[in-house]
């Protein structure tokens, strides 16, 4: 093996996330975004609707009207929905030998972010609804006057998802794919 020369191959994590490619990432994001705010919702109604049916069982009156919970925790769902239709419209086609150039791995990235900041702050506050929603449930099987006032901090709750959802379209703005050359 003395006349024989080895090519050296860089095996670190820069050299490796630089070879996959920037749709591949965009389409994680884009997955990251919808699927992790279906699953926030998902376990906000799960913590909500539990309470809710075991406290309807000492007040059947609290059932209808703290569904409004279960609505906030769904809402949650339809951010991540539309977080994922938007990210899905930046996405443009690139010649193949531009797919690798900085602005297309920018692009890439930037809605690799975008879904993954909008897909767990829509986990984080589907939790959030779920939990205050499980309490107002709860005290207002006790307490018909506290309904209103749990619910107005529980829609202070659900503002955290559209936090999570601008600051998603405000980071998708950084996705601009190389102009087609003619």
């Amino acid at each position: 093996m003395a006349g024989t020369s080895m090519a050296a191959y860089s095996s670190s994590w820069s050299t490796a996330l630089l070879k996959i490619s920037p749709y591949t990432f965009s389409a994680i994001g884009i997955a990251i975004a919808i699927g992790v705010s279906v699953l926030g919702a998902a376990w906000g109604i799960y913590i909500t609707g539990s309470s809710l049916i075991g406290a309807a069982i000492k007040a059947p009156r609290i059932t209808s009207k703290n569904l409004i919970s279960v609505i906030f925790c769904e809402a949650v769902a339809i951010y991540g929905v539309i977080v994922a239709i938007i990210l899905q419209t930046k996405l443009e086609s690139v010649p193949s030998s531009q797919i690798y150039a900085a602005e297309s791995l920018r692009a890439g990235y930037a809605i690799f972010a975008s879904g993954i900041i909008v897909g767990f702050a829509n986990l984080v506050c589907g939790l959030c609804v779920g939990i205050i929603g499980s309490s107002c449930a709860l005290s207002d099987a006790q307490n018909s006057s506290l309904f209103v006032k749990i619910l107005v901090i529980e829609i202070f709750g659900s503002a955290l998802g559209l936090f999570g959802v601008i600051v998603g379209i405000i980071m998708s703005a950084q996705a601009t794919w190389p102009a087609k050359s003619v």
